[in-house]
């Protein structure tokens, strides 16, 4: 019977160093294992870039209300692509938007927090710099709306050469995907079929061509 007694008393303690608050030590993360944190776009970096937007849309005789600024040293997985009301001075709505897969396989995600650019033909990369955001057509994808892109850059330049438009995609999400990236395609910065829904009455109803800029 003293056996039988040693035994359940021993049961007992080893039942009770597993109750809550008594096993942190044995539930807590390993430092080895890295947890990939959500990267934030930085407003402080934005609202600099959107003086910078407002001074060259009234030089260029573009629209002086509001311009799309697209942050590529955002992990494509999280919305990078703002629409920066001018009087308001701040973001009015945000989107996510794919970019070139260069030399990866088309529509998978490759280089979702690294991505190259490129003005060369055939380069299936996307360009860094202004665009000017004009002549609204039939696009084969999407919702079938497309917007001609306009290079005002030496890095953009072949933007119209390129083929190279803004439009949606049907594999393109609405809600943020990280750590997943978008899908990629062959340059164009592509949104959502319902983001496109959003943007288009804005770009349609403007009076004059829209600033699209892409920088990092």
């Amino acid at each position: 019977m003293k056996f039988f007694a040693v035994i359940l008393a021993l049961y007992s303690l080893l039942s009770c160093s597993n109750e809550p608050g008594k096993r942190n030590h044995q539930t807590s993360v390993s430092p080895d294992i890295q947890v990939e944190k959500r990267p934030e776009a930085d407003l402080s970096k934005m609202a600099v870039k959107a003086e910078e937007a407002l001074r060259f849309c009234t030089s260029k005789k573009l629209n002086t209300d509001f311009c799309i600024l697209i942050d590529m040293s955002l992990h494509s997985g999280v919305k990078r692509m703002f629409i920066w009301d001018f009087k308001k001075k701040s973001v009015i709505e945000k989107y996510l938007v794919g970019h070139g897969c260069g030399t990866n396989p088309w529509s998978l995600d490759g280089s979702k927090d690294h991505p190259k650019f490129s003005n060369e033909d055939g380069s299936h990369l996307s360009s860094l710099g202004k665009y000017k955001l004009q002549e609204r057509g039939y696009s084969e994808w999407g919702i079938n709306i497309k917007y001609l892109m306009h290079g005002l850059e030496e890095t953009n330049s072949n933007a119209l050469k390129r083929f190279i438009v803004f439009h949606s995609w049907d594999r393109m999400n609405d809600d943020e995907v990280f750590p997943k990236g978008s899908p990629e395609g062959w340059g164009c910065p592509t949104v959502s079929n319902n983001a496109m829904r959003e943007i288009d009455p804005m770009l349609k109803g403007s009076e004059r061509p829209v600033l699209m800029w892409i920088y990092l």
